[in-house]
């Protein structure tokens, strides 16, 4: 269960949990009832899903969180704790108020619309945040509760059933999901993958070669190096690449967004079950004709933490490793997640302790480490859920 979430009251209903706080205008017997009717039924914990449901508290309205898994509040909560922010002076509404809301969790100031924001954060701030608010505002999260079907009259959702054979009816709707499961179960049409530039007439859609993100220095492909025959190392195609501007089925890869630190209480990168030191020779070769790095982001986020993410041409992101997900089983879904959490453990695991990683000159890989939670998310501090594009989750830390 959600760490920030644990003082609050807690119903079992089968496979779900539901967490209560204030006064939610439902009662409990409601909440657990087989048909549970809000004003508005919110389909992820995401910042967004959170964030509908608190402005229809505020307007004096219902609402009720549906979660399919176990994390609350999304990559906000999750890693991603470095704000792309532009300019901030055009940050308003409730997201202001966010921004504004975890300045005073580090500085102890009283939240005004005036007082000053905080751009940067540690997870386990932005998630003490948004637990405020929903406690605030007596919002209920149910955890644990994927979808199974949409009824509709006509083009309106009117109800959406879940896996512990709940029932949510309402006359508003809205998916917060990162992947969109409720609208797609609803009917509503999509686009997968890419589009060529011909479709809408536009110049940088579909297949992009660039110069970022690519490698700089020679790297054999072949498994035995000059040796054709003997096959190619993981990560490597044959597909010749399409020309700029080619539609494809291609997403854009996924991650896990991490929060480092070099703190001397920090949790050491493990060495996955299945770790294959062949799925980071592509990476061994790079270094050793020259690469120094960096392997990957260190945008710091406060307190000696990081909020670090894919940079250059072999990082943490699972390239090619996704493309099955959006339209995937649940089943095939976990599957695909653990996949992405042994390649990113692996990666990490290769740069501070594999020997043949230390680069020829230069820095050596970052030896740092999951900071220490207060209540660890799985695997010892590593991403609780898979970053997906927008980017999804991480742990608290």
């Amino acid at each position: 269960m959600s760490p920030a979430l644990t003082r609050r009251h807690l119903l079992r209903l089968g496979g779900a949990t539901v967490v209560v706080a204030g006064s939610a205008g439902i009662g409990l017997p409601a909440l657990a009832a087989s048909t549970v009717t809000a004003d508005l039924v919110v389909y992820g914990a995401t910042s967004a899903g959170i964030v509908a449901a608190v402005q229809m508290r505020r307007m004096g309205r219902t609402a009720i969180i549906l979660e399919p898994g176990q994390h609350v509040g999304g990559l906000t909560t999750g890693g991603l704790g470095y704000t792309d922010s532009g300019t901030s002076a055009s940050i308003g509404g409730i997201a202001g108020e966010f921004y504004r809301r975890v300045h005073a969790k580090y500085h102890g100031n009283t939240v005004t619309p005036d007082s000053p924001m905080r751009l940067v954060f540690e997870p386990h701030v932005a998630a003490e945040v948004l637990d405020d608010l929903l406690a605030e505002h007596g919002v209920p999260v149910y955890l644990g509760v994927r979808l199974t079907s949409v009824a509709r009259s006509g083009n309106r959702i009117t109800a959406l059933t879940t896996d512990n054979g709940q029932t949510f009816a309402g006359p508003m709707f809205v998916d917060a999901t990162y992947e969109g499961d409720l609208m797609a179960l609803a009917g509503v049409s999509y686009a997968l993958g890419r589009e060529a530039n011909s479709v809408y007439g536009e110049t940088i859609n579909g297949v992009q070669l660039r110069n970022a993100h690519q490698f700089t220095l020679p790297v054999d492909p072949y498994v035995v190096p000059g040796n054709p025959a003997s096959g190619i190392l993981p990560g490597i195609s044959t597909t010749p690449v399409a020309p700029n501007g080619t539609g494809d089925q291609r997403i854009q890869a996924y991650n896990f967004r991490m929060c480092l630190t070099r703190a001397t209480n920090r949790i050491p990168f493990p060495k996955p079950a299945g770790y294959d030191p062949a799925d980071y020779e592509i990476l061994l070769r790079y270094v050793q004709a020259g690469f120094t790095g960096p392997f990957f982001t260190t945008q710091g986020v406060g307190n000696g933490k990081t909020d670090s993410n894919n940079h250059g041409a072999f990082s943490t992101d699972f390239i090619g490793a996704n493309y099955a997900f959006p339209t995937a089983s649940h089943a095939t879904r976990q599957s695909i997640v653990a996949d992405h959490r042994t390649y990113q453990q692996g990666l990490m695991w290769f740069l501070a302790n594999d020997p043949g990683s230390r680069p020829r000159s230069g820095p050596t890989p970052p030896p740092g480490a999951w900071p220490p939670t207060s209540s660890p998310p799985p695997a010892a501090g590593h991403p609780s859920c898979t970053s997906v594009r927008p980017d999804a989750c991480s742990p608290r830390t």
